[in-house]
Formats: C-alpha cells, sequence, structure tokens
C-alpha cells in the first residue's frame, strides 16, 4: 500500500508561458488525458469583468491569482494532482504555489511554452483576439504583448530553482501530439504514475 501511495504522489503541473503561446491548449490536452483537474487563471479573471471598473487591474490579477491558488490547495488536499494554468510570469507566484504543493506533499513540475517561430505566435495571438471577445483581459495584438513584455521588465526569466522545468517550442515543426508526448515523458520521468497507458491520439 505505502509503494502505491508513493507511486501515486500528488503533482501540480505549472504551466508558464506569455498569452498566445499555446499554453493553455497544451494544458487542456494534459489535463484531458491525465485526467487532472484543470485550474485556468483565465477563466477566473473572466469572471471578475464586473469588478474592473470599479478597481485596479493589479487587485483583480491578484485576486485572481489567490483564488487559483485556493482552488488547486483544495484539489490537492482531496488527494488530486492539479494542472495550473498562468503565465507564472513572477517568481512570488511560483513560491505560492510550491508553499502550496508542500502542505500537501506534492511535487511542483513546470511546463514552460516559449514559441521560436515569432511570426506564427504572432498570427496565434492576433487570430485569437479577433475571434475571443469575452475575454477582455488578454492581449489581442502584437503590440500589447511588447507594452506586456516591456511591463515586465524580465521578472519572467527567473530561476527556478530546483523544480524540474521543460521548456517547449510551441511553434516547432511537429505534430501537437509530439509535444504533448513530450511532456508526458517529463512527467513520468519526474515521478508521475498513471496507471493504465495513456493514448495521445486526438
Amino acid at each position: 500500500m505505502g509503494e502505491e501511495i508513493e507511486e501515486r504522489r500528488r503533482m501540480v503541473i505549472a504551466m508558464k508561458g506569455h498569452p498566445g503561446t499555446g499554453k493553455s491548449t497544451l494544458a487542456q490536452a494534459i489535463a484531458s488525458l491525465l485526467k487532472f483537474p484543470l485550474i485556468d487563471k483565465d477563466d477566473v479573471k473572466d469572471c471578475a469583468a464586473p469588478l474592473a471598473a470599479a478597481t485596479t487591474a493589479s487587485l483583480v490579477n491578484d485576486l485572481s491569482y489567490d483564488v487559483v491558488f485556493r482552488l488547486a490547495s483544495t484539489q490537492l488536499r482531496l488527494g488530486l494532482s492539479v494542472v495550473v494554468d498562468t503565465p507564472l510570469s513572477h517568481r512570488s507566484h511560483l513560491c505560492r504555489l510550491a508553499d502550496v504543493a508542500s502542505v500537501s506533499g506534492a511535487r511542483v513540475l513546470i511546463v514552460e511554452c516559449r514559441p521560436s517561430d515569432l511570426t506564427e505566435w504572432r498570427r496565434r495571438l492576433e487570430s485569437r483576439g479577433t475571434d475571443d471577445q469575452t475575454n477582455w483581459h488578454k492581449p489581442s495584438t502584437w503590440r500589447d504583448i511588447e507594452m506586456l513584455l516591456e511591463s515586465y521588465g524580465g521578472c519572467t526569466e527567473f530561476d527556478v530553482g530546483d523544480v524540474p522545468r521543460l521548456v517547449v517550442d510551441t511553434t516547432a515543426p511537429v505534430c501537437f501530439d509530439e509535444i504533448v508526448s513530450t511532456v508526458l515523458d517529463f512527467i513520468v520521468s519526474n515521478g508521475g504514475s498513471f496507471g493504465a497507458p495513456l493514448a495521445t491520439d486526438r
């Protein structure tokens, strides 16, 4: 029994990456295949639109992170692993997530989406901005992304310490299933055990 519990140690799969990099698409695929709850910061922030006119964008953003961390904590206490989809743009966010995981004896793994093809990244971003008018808080133009990166001032490139991290190029000339398989291999190599074999055909 003890060995089985150890094999199925809870995990927090922490997505990382800027808007439009394919982070959410990959998070959804991983959560679906592994049957892990997906906690998406955008879902929380989408519901906070009524607050946006009454308070600052920074406060809404901080509140959204607070909700994400609280939801993750609850799922971990229930014995579930989770996929957490946030930009993870500040080291403080990783520290808080690590604290949440530590309380439940869970392990944090980072999956970072970093596209090498800026033209394709721009195309995806601006296409999404045109098609999805409900996500009022998301950058919808390349200039929005440039301004966002300028505001970060390089803080997104922080040292993750001993937290295992996989960087994936979401614009690489390979099929999406191959990217998903790479992430699954990374999770398994870092202690993930998911019982029955996972099919990656989509």
